[in-house]
């Protein structure tokens, strides 16, 4: 949810604002119900784990929201998966499908119903199919600091046959009319593949952002941390803390 930015002398100027408050109005109202993005990142981290093997990321977007709050998108980015070592090379590219629903329901809170639909290109033979779906619950509370929840399951996490829930908080802050805002997160997966075992671990983030206009500066700290953590950073970089530096641009 992005929330709205709230004598004769006079009497002249109000007269002469009118047709511009109409114009201004009607603007509004023949919005482009279309939407862009785009974006380059140090590193593609996705709930505290780098999609990029901590390298850069080119991503794009678009999408679609109808008056009656409906929304559907596709967006994109480069990955690094896989054992090149081992001769197994993993995608090189993620594309993600969206659809749902977001409804204000009063000023200061909003709903977002969801479900995503992540692929994966550009694997060898023997990597095997990795897309799942994703069933996706947000709630957002709009105020001096806006304060969001989500709650997100997979009934086949990568297509192996696992279940994986998602739940996390996060936080943001705008300083004044400075143009930045400060940002907190933290989140907690499980993956429970059966007799196969189960993995959980937390995420948390902190960010800065500066807003550009239509652009958006941010640099935040990403890290991992309890439950299997540290087993699982002592297996591989990808889940190691670090510093990101993201530029995204949004049209309109």
């Amino acid at each position: 949810m992005t929330p709205a930015k709230l004598c004769t002398a006079l009497a002249t100027a109000l007269l002469l604002s009118l047709p511009m408050a109409a114009f201004a109005q009607e603007a509004e109202e023949e919005a482009s119900p279309f939407s862009a993005s785009f974006a380059v990142t140090s590193d593609y981290v996705f709930r505290g784990v780098s999609q990029t093997d901590n390298e850069i990321a080119f991503q794009a977007g678009l999408g679609y929201s109808a008056p009656f709050g409906l929304y559907a998108g596709v967006w994109g980015s480069n990955v690094d998966f896989g054992s090149p070592e081992l001769g197994v090379r993993g995608p090189n590219f993620e594309v993600d499908y969206f659809v749902g629903w977001n409804k204000d329901l009063n000023d200061s809170w909003n709903i977002d119903l969801g479900v995503n639909r992540y692929t994966y290109e550009g694997a060898s033979s023997g990597y095997g199919d990795i897309d799942y779906n994703e069933y996706i619950a947000k709630v957002t509370w709009s105020g001096p600091v806006t304060v969001g929840g989500i709650l997100a399951y997979a009934d086949d996490y990568s297509n192996t046959g696992a279940e994986e829930i998602y739940a996390g908080l996060n936080a943001s802050y705008d300083i004044g009319e400075s143009g930045f805002s400060l940002g907190a997160s933290t989140g907690y997966t499980s993956i429970d593949a059966g007799s196969d075992g189960r993995t959980d671990f937390y995420d948390g983030s902190i960010t800065v952002s500066k807003g550009f206009g239509p652009a958006t500066a941010t640099l935040g700290y990403y890290d991992t941390f309890g439950s299997d953590a540290s087993e699982l950073r002592r297996g591989s970089d990808i889940y190691k803390p670090g510093l990101v530096f993201t530029i995204a641009v949004a049209v309109p």
